[in-house]
């Protein structure tokens, strides 16, 4: 900065500077003179005449001239311009981008004049202003000719970027790349080409995109790619963005996806596992739609893959090790191999537990031992087993429960189906609701039984191959329907209680737990249309068994015909009291009764 104090000195140099061009001018004065003797303007100084010369030279101010450097300090670069005063210029208008001053004794510049004479005498000029008229007549035709400016990002300022072009430039945020920059502070520092979109010499307001620039580059770059891609070809990209479902890869002026699928023949967690942005890899076209112009790429196509000889590698019974990679509610996926991937289902977890979800027994990142189950190449399947390298205690079980055997146990849970009983530690066996009684209908296994209850039931099979243990309780006592067939035989009368009503007959009970039906139509030899006209619950009726079905469990009655059978045993008591007349003399009167009140009638 150009203070009082360092002006002061200035005009003290600058004096000295003009004492010794004036002793100069002297003597060349007084030398010419005397070389060419009395001339026309004799009687004229040189001084004078020099001053003469100069004030015919036209400085003015806003001018830019030419000067040479005549000396340089720390406060100011002191230039001849080819006037009877040097011009004063602030040292540090001469700068460059690293902070290295870059003028010298000798060196040329243009300068403007920004003042012709100051206080001191001296010529006040400006490199700065100087360089700064030039860049806007430079910028003024790049914008008329529409062709690229070039400068270098100095700072980061708020919207975006400050560029210096000459002169002091804006690049907006939005401008600077063809996606969102977050990290400005990598731009500063350094050189790159812009195209100028907003120009306003009065305002001094420039405006730059590097995003236009680049939007053309690409543009060009594109439709070589789309004339050279094809479907199976090796390209080589640069990883541009990266998404939670794969990376957009840069082929040059378009992008291709790579989905997560077809980065690794193993599981990807995140595209960020196998590569970063920024990254330069080889990749392969697997689709190529023209319409739209998308390309499909695969990064694992270009390594063999692992399923191509899986059977030469695992066979069924083979005994493995493998890490623990997922978890579903089903089971739990192990990682043979980079890219081969077996399944543990939850039933082959335990002999005895019953694993509800898979991580009762293993956690990600496990390592687990495995038995090969079951190999599909079809559809890329390795079912594994964990039980299958302990002892099957289900063998065991069944030599030592046979059929018919009686148990003891406890209750352990209930379902809408039937109850579970603890037999050993970790198997239990069920009693299915149907098997609770002969007789008695139960809705409901809560009806009968609750948790925590030791019941006994008889071993009814044991299936290995579904590891199922079935139990019976009704099995304990003797199926009172074996002796219904023998006790109550087709044609057996006998009293029975009404039990229940139903719009299509009425249940009866031979004995406790033993019910038969009488039908409606069975009722009464007269024709019943609602069977509460003829029974109701506690009545005491005599029937006829009709039907029996054991299977079925169930028992047909007829108390029609106990009805009828009586009244014809009266008939034929009636009979054999008048023995010259016999049961068809009877019906015959009968009919005879009936056709004469006919033709009476």
């Amino acid at each position: 900065m150009v203070t009082p104090q360092s002006m002061t000195k200035k005009g003290q140099k600058t004096s000295k500077l003009q004492a010794a061009r004036e002793a100069i001018l002297a003597q060349l004065e007084a030398e010419e003179q005397k070389a060419r003797g009395p001339a026309k303007g004799e009687g004229q100084s040189f001084a004078e005449l020099f001053e003469a010369s100069v004030k015919e030279r036209d400085f003015n101010v806003g001018d830019v001239v030419t000067g040479k450097v005549i000396e340089v300090n720390p406060e100011f670069v002191l230039v001849d311009i080819n006037y009877k005063s040097e011009g004063l210029i602030p040292f540090s208008e001469f700068h460059s981008a690293d902070g290295v001053p870059n003028i010298k004794p000798g060196d040329t510049v243009q300068v403007y004049i920004d003042k012709v004479e100051n206080e001191n005498g001296m010529v006040v000029l400006s490199k700065d202003k100087a360089d700064m008229l030039k860049a806007w007549q430079d910028i003024s035709k790049a914008c008329e000719k529409e062709e690229l400016v070039e400068g270098t990002v100095i700072a980061k300022v708020k919207g975006g970027l400050s560029v210096d072009i000459g002169v002091k430039a804006f690049l907006p945020g939005s401008q600077i790349d063809l996606r969102p920059v977050r990290n400005l502070d990598q731009y500063i520092g350094k050189r790159l080409k812009f195209k100028v979109i907003k120009f306003n010499r009065k305002r001094g307001n420039i405006v730059l995109s590097r995003r236009a620039l680049l939007e053309q580059e690409r543009e060009h770059l594109k439709h070589q790619t789309l004339e050279t891609i094809r479907e199976g070809q090796i390209v080589d990209g640069i990883v541009k963005n990266i998404t939670d479902y794969g990376a957009f890869i840069d082929l040059g002026g378009m992008d291709g996806l790579l989905h997560i699928t077809d980065m690794s023949w193993g599981r990807v967690k995140h595209p960020s596992q196998i590569i970063n942005i920024g990254d330069e890899i080889k990749v392969k076209v697997l689709k190529y739609d023209t319409e739209r112009e998308r390309v499909s790429l695969g990064l694992k196509q270009l390594q063999p893959d692992p399923w191509e000889n899986v059977q030469a590698r695992f066979q069924v019974g083979q005994k493995l090790s493998g890490k623990v990679v997922s978890l579903a509610d089903y089971g739990a996926f192990v990682e043979l191999e980079e890219g081969v991937e077996g399944l543990i289902h939850v039933s082959e977890m335990s002999w005895t537990q019953r694993v509800k979800h898979p991580s009762k027994v293993v956690a990600v990142d496990d390592t687990v031992n495995v038995v090969v189950l079951d190999i599909d190449l079809p559809n890329r399947r390795i079912s594994l087993g964990m039980k299958q390298l302990e002892t099957n205690p289900w063998l065991a079980l069944k030599d030592k429960y046979p059929a018919g055997t009686v148990i003891e146990g406890q209750i352990k849970s209930i379902t809408d189906f039937g109850v579970f009983i603890g037999i050993e530690e970790g198997i239990d066996g069920l009693v299915h609701i149907s098997d609770f009684s002969w007789t008695k209908r139960v809705n409901h296994p809560s009806e009968v039984y609750k948790k925590g209850d030791v019941v006994k039931a008889v071993v009814l099979a044991v299936d290995l191959e579904n590891e199922r243990f079935s139990l019976g309780i009704k099995q304990l006592e003797k199926d009172p329907w074996s002796e219904v067939a023998n006790k109550y035989a087709v044609g057996t009368q006998l009293e029975v209680k009404v039990t229940k009503t139903a719009d299509f007959g009425v249940f009866v009970e031979l004995e406790p737990e033993i019910e038969g039906l009488i039908h409606i139509s069975e009722l009464s030899s007269d024709r019943v249309e609602k069977v509460e006209d003829v029974a109701k619950p506690g009545d005491v009726i005599r029937a006829e068994v009709i039907s029996i079905d054991r299977d079925a469990r169930k028992i047909g009655l007829s108390a029609k015909l106990v009805s009828f059978k009586g009244d014809r045993a009266d008939m034929q008591k009636y009979a054999k009291s008048t023995p010259k007349t016999s049961l068809g003399d009877i019906f015959g009167d009968q009919m005879k009764g009936i056709k004469t009140d006919g033709e009476n009638n």
